[in-house]
């Protein structure tokens, strides 16, 4: 296991390094680089998939820790889902729970104008979404979430808002 940890950290350093020395002396690279990870939204929950199915888990000593496993593992419930701005309008009742719809990563917390606090989990599957209308928020800016893990708390309505290329799209066959 030791052994292991070793390896995988020898080889993140030469793909830094590597990486590194070829931004500085290669502008074609740099361009393409600077692209492809700024301009074009890099979905990072993408690259930890894939990372993890290469490589085991994120942090390479995970498993000289212990811990809990989540309690909360839970599907996405409603009642009624009406249009809302640019996604759907959900009616979740009180203090209800809110699941993560696919595993993601959190890439915003905060208040939007006219959504209330939301965050926004950047999916593996290249989809964004938008969580708003929480009274309460369970996960941190950067957090890997996993599909049935507490995003937070909705009283009533929770509103959902999916986009994909920076285009909202149609919600009815993610929910």
């Amino acid at each position: 296991m030791k052994k292991n940890f070793i390896i995988r950290i020898l080889i993140v350093l030469v793909l830094t390094i590597v990486t590194l020395i070829t931004l500085k002396s290669n502008t074609n690279f740099k361009t393409i680089f600077y692209k492809n990870v700024y301009d074009n939204h890099l979905s990072f929950a993408k690259v930890n998939n894939w990372y993890q199915s290469k490589f085991g888990t994120v942090i390479p000593f995970s498993d000289f820790f212990t811990g809990t496993m989540p309690v909360f593992k839970e599907e996405l419930k409603y009642s009624q889902a009406n249009l809302y701005k640019d996604g759907v309008s959900l009616n979740v009742g009180f203090n209800y729970l809110v699941p993560v719809l696919n595993d993601g990563i959190v890439i915003f917390k905060g208040i939007k104008e006219g959504y209330g606090n939301t965050i926004i989990i950047s999916q593996s599957n290249g989809i964004e979404v938008r969580y708003s209308n929480l009274k309460e928020i369970n996960v941190k800016l950067y957090d890997y979430v996993k599909k049935g893990s507490l995003v937070g708390v909705a009283d009533e309505h929770l509103y959902l808002v999916f986009v994909k290329d920076g285009e909202v799209i149609d919600y009815k066959e993610y929910i």
